[in-house]
């Protein structure tokens, strides 16, 4: 019953949500295996290691899940799909613009949310340290 009430805490809603958003993100790329197409893509533009790269990536993200559901690891995970969101905007959603849909297409907007929404784990008392 503790584990429950604990898990129930004031960021449930939002770790059910990244945890539906991350499992859609990185399950059906294993199930359809365009992780590997993924793994190609990186290996492109890094020229080395694109598919094992691609692996950890996705794996990265269902891990996550777990992460997210048991309230555990939260800031270790939350670092690395930082960097994870970071980079996709970096590498190829910055190019595209802003929006996802409407005034374009596979831009930045989603990954900026899912930074944001992470980083709630990485100062869950927000940015303003009391000195009280």
């Amino acid at each position: 019953m503790n584990w429950i009430l604990k898990n129930l805490d004031q960021t449930f809603l939002l770790r059910f949500a990244l945890a539906v958003i991350m499992i859609m993100h990185g399950l059906p790329s294993f199930i359809d295996m365009s992780v590997m197409d993924f793994g190609n893509w990186l290996e492109e533009y890094f020229g080395i290691l694109g598919v094992p790269m691609a692996i950890a990536i996705k794996a990265t993200h269902v891990v996550t899940v777990l992460a997210l559901l048991m309230n555990r690891y939260l800031k270790l995970f939350a670092s690395l799909n930082i960097l994870i969101f970071v980079a996709g905007i970096i590498m190829i959603h910055g190019a595209e613009g802003w929006y996802v849909v409407g005034g374009g297409r596979n831009g930045v907007e989603f990954n900026f949310l899912l930074i944001f929404s992470f980083a709630t784990f990485l100062f869950p008392k927000g940015l303003l340290i009391s000195t009280k």
